[in-house]
């Protein structure tokens, strides 16, 4: 199933919605959600990901320059943001069903794990900082490269309970994190995020969160019938201006492949459970008493 042949097919259930065969286009949806996973799981895995386990525990995220982190979390987000199908998004707005959504389960989840779990996996406090600040230089890199959404999944990571709780001697990185949160600033809806998106100019990744919120609030605070059971065309247009922001920019980087930094990725496969982050979280800095060792540490 090629990108024309399901736009068309993208088309013809938008056009069963308008005519009103709510049903049908039900049906039909499903069909082409279930077309798309058995195309997924056919299809070789994506081309940005190592085919070997070529990682070594010798790798460490401060070998590699900042920008060329950067870049190789773009192409990778890239190749992800360009997978994700719309009746995905769709979907996703009314019942979160991640089987159902398979590609933007993946989109969403990865850089954010592997951030948090390679800061705590360091047993001394000094190696936890450089980690920390290293992110936020790779952060700095993501927002030139019109990345928002791995920008903000650092962002989301390094400002996560676990992280966070935890002090740094540096005031600079503390500093930092905050002036990178007023990008994210949730108050007037995003207005700040909102603005800097509209002055982006493909390519472009924009943070799939927010994109799926409004999603969300559009069904919900919208019927999809009117009160003498016509369509409701407003919340369809609202949809529809939604999904085609989205679509508009999905264009590839011209970066270089890096294979040692995507072998150093290691396919997100391993990163540690959210239990385990505060263990070691309460560890390095007990809610009270004394200090416990943080793994690694006598």
């Amino acid at each position: 199933m090629d990108g024309p042949l399901l736009n068309t097919l993208v088309e013809y259930e938008q056009q069963l919605v308008c005519s009103g065969d709510l049903t049908m286009a039900r049906i039909f949806r499903l069909k082409l959600l279930e077309r798309c996973e058995a195309k997924r799981l056919h299809e070789a895995p994506p081309i940005l990901l190592p085919s070997l386990n070529v990682y070594t525990r010798q790798s460490s995220l401060l070998d590699f320059k900042s920008e060329r982190v950067a870049e190789q979390m773009t192409l990778l987000d890239a190749s992800l943001f360009a997978r994700i199908e719309i009746p995905e998004v769709l979907i996703w707005a009314k019942e979160q069903n991640e089987e159902r959504s398979p590609n933007l389960t993946r989109f969403t989840e990865h850089f954010n794990k592997m951030a948090r779990s390679r800061i705590l996996e360091q047993s001394d406090a000094k190696e936890r900082e450089r980690h920390v600040a290293k992110f936020t230089k790779v952060m700095r890199h993501l927002r030139r490269m019109n990345n928002f959404n791995s920008y903000l999944a650092l962002l989301s990571a390094l400002d996560s309970a676990p992280i966070r709780r935890l002090e740094w001697q540096q005031r600079h990185v503390a500093e930092t994190l905050k002036e990178y949160c007023a990008l994210i600033d949730s108050s007037c809806s995003f207005r700040a995020y909102r603005q800097a998106l509209a002055e982006t100019n493909p390519p472009c990744i924009p943070y799939i969160g927010l994109v799926l919120q409004d999603l969300t609030f559009v069904h919900i605070g919208n019927l999809d019938l009117l009160p003498d059971g016509s369509i409701n065309f407003s919340k369809r247009w609202q949809q529809f201006n939604i999904v085609e922001n989205m679509k508009k920019f999905k264009n590839q980087y011209n970066f270089k492949k890096n294979e040692r930094i995507i072998a150093f990725f290691n396919n997100f496969d391993e990163f540690l459970c959210e239990e385990a982050m505060w263990q070691i979280s309460e560890s390095i800095r007990p809610r009270g008493g004394k200090k416990t060792p943080a793994p690694g540490e006598s």
